[in-house]
């Protein structure tokens, strides 16, 4: 191999290392942000379906996408505006400590959470801690 192409294949192996830890950096450091927890969302209950953290602001929802380095939340939904309509279990099975539930939410549009059983509870929990919220979850 000449000197260019090892130069160009350790170049490009670097390149994938570094953005590798970026990643791993990032995704740590969403995790372990205090009000934080993961969930998938989706315009519809069919999906597409994108994975990620969540977290709550005091004003705002703001959700992340797992698989991106972006500094910023890919969504966000404001709290005084945001409601859940529905919710339901996706496993039946009462027993298992890793229920889903899948929440139909509106903010302006309707769109569609699922999440833990656990973070199901802080959400609703959120919301209605909202100042002047009536009827906001179901």
């Amino acid at each position: 191999m000449s000197g260019v192409v090892v130069a160009l294949l350790l170049a490009a192996v670097l390149v994938a290392v570094v953005m590798s830890l970026l990643w791993f950096s990032r995704a740590h450091t969403l995790d372990r942000r205090v009000g934080s927890f993961h969930c998938w969302v989706a315009p519809s209950a069919e999906g597409p379906w994108k994975s990620g953290v969540a977290q709550y602001g005091s004003a705002t929802l703001y959700f992340w996408s797992r698989w991106s380095l972006a500094p910023r939340p890919r969504i966000r939904w404001d709290r005084v505006r945001l409601s859940v309509v529905e919710r339901r279990w996706q496993n039946a099975d009462a027993a298992s400590d890793d229920r889903l539930v899948l929440a139909t939410c509106r903010c302006g549009g309707d769109f569609f959470l699922l999440l833990s059983e656990a973070a199901y509870t802080g959400l609703t929990s959120w919301i209605e801690a909202t100042p002047s919220r009536v009827d906001s979850v179901t």
